[in-house]
């Protein structure tokens, strides 16, 4: 059986990691934006409905636990039932996993990470 296909908008500010999430969710064959901070990542949701939104946790401009607080802020707001998924994809160790969740991320990615490691994430 197929998976569905989903729309993942990924909040990235390196161009080799952009780089390498692109080819893996190309293979994967999901759909996806690229987001170079918090800032573009909140516009870029205000625009378009998302499955998923991978986001860095270090980025210029604003990082993804901020990010990741507005995004909820405006759900909570336009009463939306079925939140987006945010995953906190970030090099930090799991010391930091409990501030992710705290800041309304659904779950936690370490980079680098293997394609079958994202797949499993999105199913």
């Amino acid at each position: 059986m197929k998976n569905k296909v989903l729309h993942i908008l990924l909040a990235e500010d390196n161009p080799i990691s952009s780089k390498l999430a692109q080819i893996n969710i190309a293979k994967l064959g999901h759909s996806l934006d690229i987001a170079h901070n918090g800032k573009e990542a909140i516009e870029l949701y205000r625009k378009k409905k998302y499955d998923v939104i991978l986001m860095d946790i270090e980025m210029p401009e604003m990082g993804g636990v901020d990010a990741t607080k507005i995004i909820r802020t405006i759900e909570k707001e336009e009463n939306i039932t079925r939140p987006v998924k945010i995953v906190a994809m970030t090099a930090h160790d799991n010391d930091q996993k409990r501030i992710f969740i705290e800041s309304g991320m659904d779950a936690y990615c370490n980079k680098p990470y293997r394609r079958h490691e994202l797949d499993d994430l999105l199913k």
